[in-house]
């Protein structure tokens, strides 16, 4: 059975001058239990959009988002809240690390929103990403790549079963990139999590081998509903 699977999913927005502009239009989509993905397209063009489609931020205008065993588009607000926190990791692009608590501290509330902070596997995860000597350290303390280090570990301390990452590799050199995209990888394989990863970058698409282009999932929509 699938963890994910999409169907007929359909995301518009306004544009300024009062059009519907189609961001995202998917026929079909599946991912399954421990599978890593790379999915690709340029800047603006709904890659970030589809991630939160996906974890339950936005709501489509139509479709389904089946996500382990429940259907997103049919919860409230609160309930997707709530699945997702149990079931998705979520890798961003600009970390959003809070500003005012330590890296230890962090990933602890990271964990409070799932099944409750485990101080023990939060200070084991951050060492198994190299940053045992920077429990206390505050987010401005640490380089960008140690940052990411602890985005990851935020995402992954309550072991979920989807982890999505959004450009992860976007604001790191090209040695950071490639180290902090083999952490990700391989936490996720050790865990048995699956993986949507977000990039633009051949280097980091090329290591997949699974590759979807949102483009392409896009027009698949698009030459189905020409006459």
């Amino acid at each position: 059975m699938a963890l994910l699977e999409i169907k007929h999913l359909r995301k518009t927005f306004r544009t300024p001058e009062g059009q519907m502009l189609p961001v995202v239009e998917i026929p079909q989509f599946r991912i399954d239990a421990g599978e890593q993905v790379a999915l690709s397209g340029p800047s603006g063009t709904g890659k970030t959009t589809f991630l939160n489609l996906i974890a339950g931020i936005l709501t489509g205008d139509s479709g389904k988002i089946l996500l382990d065993g429940r259907d997103m588009t049919a919860l409230s607000e609160a309930d997707r809240d709530r699945h997702r926190a149990a079931v998705i990791g979520y890798i961003f692009q600009t970390f959003n690390l809070l500003q005012g608590f330590t890296c230890l501290e962090n990933v602890l509330l990271g964990m409070s929103f799932g099944p409750g902070a485990d101080r023990h596997r939060a200070r084991a995860l951050l060492e198994r990403v190299g940053l045992g000597d920077r429990l206390d350290y505050f987010p401005r303390q640490l380089s960008t790549g140690q940052q990411q280090r602890v985005a990851v570990a935020r995402a992954l301390a309550h072991r979920p079963k989807l982890v999505l990452a959004d450009e992860p590799t976007g604001n790191l050199d090209p040695a950071n990139a490639a180290r902090a995209l083999a952490l990700i990888r391989e936490l996720c394989s050790e865990q048995g999590s699956a993986l949507i990863l977000v990039s633009h970058d051949p280097s980091v698409l090329a290591a997949f081998d699974r590759r979807e282009s949102l483009a392409t999932l896009n027009s698949a929509a698009q030459k189905g509903s020409q006459p």
